[in-house]
């Protein structure tokens, strides 16, 4: 029958897959064979069908396997079979983290070194409401070590409609704090930093360039440029992510490659474009938009795949469609561009034709108020 073995690279051939799939019965079994099959794995082998003690462990489905049991342990058509060595200088994972990760850790493109390169990264999400309520989870879930969540807002029950991070029971309660207890209880692992604050031109750059990716999923145009100009002056991947009743957009500006001026050049006239709170939004909108975002940033952070850069995905979520339109580089770009002439943080409400804010009164909120 056959079993997926997840092997690690350093007892495989550079050329060699590291998920291979092995006809076995019992784990005994498919220790002997891959021993055989792979020599370097087969010299670390105490005794044939035995692992040496501290240096090489066994998980099915995620349960370790020790001792005597690996004699006795069956195995079944589709079972998942991960063997990994003992990591030197901190960067091994412990037995709850195993069980927890394990299935990004049988993926070759993650891997255990993917996985400790997530532990390690830090994301800055801009809005704990529509989109930032699946960025933030999916992250945390995904094990992203630290996690960077920016609103002013307090949580109300209107919210509860699409904002999946936070509860009745924490109606009233500054979002950034709910987001960070709800991220607690879903993964440990992973630090939340709070920030009840308004983003303003005074304190973005500070903010960012403490993290390695910042993700847009805030609800309004000043809070857009400004993160925009933010990301490209401090050279940060910026994750975007849009929503309006039933319509969604997302897409991908790295360093050099393009921003959000390339894309809209001028914010909208005031007033021309409703907010959630006036137009609404279909409740599980976000929750796509905000998926896409937190597997656009898991890419990015890990390096793998094909990112959303050079490209803006459109979903209509009534006729279930998704579409893509080219993005490419202004080079007139007054930010990205080949003659920037916006070399530092500007105001952004009189960018947008807006009164300036000031004090408590913020605009770093999370899409769909």
């Amino acid at each position: 029958m056959p079993v997926n073995v997840y092997i690690p690279r350093s007892f495989l051939p550079p050329d060699r897959p590291s998920v291979v799939q092995v006809e076995a019965g019992d784990l005994a079994q498919l220790l002997g064979h891959l021993g055989r099959r792979f020599p370097p794995f087969g010299a670390v082998l105490r005794k044939p069908n035995a692992l040496p003690a501290g240096l090489v462990r066994v998980w099915v489905n995620a349960h370790p396997i020790d001792g005597a049991a690996i004699a006795t342990t069956t195995l079944r058509s589709g079972d998942e079979v991960s063997i990994l060595p003992s990591v030197a200088g901190g960067a091994g994972f412990d037995e709850e983290q195993i069980r927890r990760y394990s299935r990004h850790i049988i993926l070759p493109e993650v891997g255990g070194k993917g996985q400790q390169r997530l532990l390690a990264s830090r994301v800055l999400v801009l809005g704990a409401g529509g989109l930032g309520s699946p960025v933030a989870l999916y992250l945390a879930a995904a094990g992203v070590g630290t996690l960077g969540i920016v609103d002013f807002d307090s949580v109300e029950v209107s919210n509860l409609q699409r904002q999946i991070i936070h509860r009745t029971s924490g109606i009233g309660q500054p979002k950034p704090l709910s987001a960070a207890a709800a991220v607690a209880d879903l993964n440990p692992d992973v630090r939340v930093v709070p920030y009840v604050l308004r983003l303003a031109s005074d304190n973005a750059l500070d903010i960012i360039r403490d993290y390695d990716v910042v993700v847009d999923a805030s609800d309004n145009f000043p809070t857009r440029y400004l993160a925009n100009d933010a990301c490209v002056l401090a050279g940060k991947p910026l994750i975007h992510g849009s929503i309006y009743r039933f319509d969604g957009q997302a897409t991908v500006f790295l360093p050099g490659a393009g921003c959000y001026r390339c894309l809209f050049p001028s914010p909208p006239p005031p007033g021309s474009v409703p907010s959630c709170a006036e137009a609404g939004v279909l409740g599980v909108l976000p929750g796509i938009i905000g998926t896409i975002q937190a597997a656009e940033t898991i890419k990015v952070l890990l390096g793998i795949g094909e990112t959303l850069a050079g490209r803006l995905l459109v979903f209509d979520a009534l006729a279930m469609e998704f579409r893509e339109v080219r993005l490419r580089r202004n080079p007139a770009c007054p930010v990205c561009g080949d003659n920037p002439t916006v070399r530092e943080l500007i105001d952004y409400e009189g960018f947008c034709g807006l009164p300036s804010l000031a004090g408590d009164h913020a605009h770093t909120r999370g899409d769909g108020r």
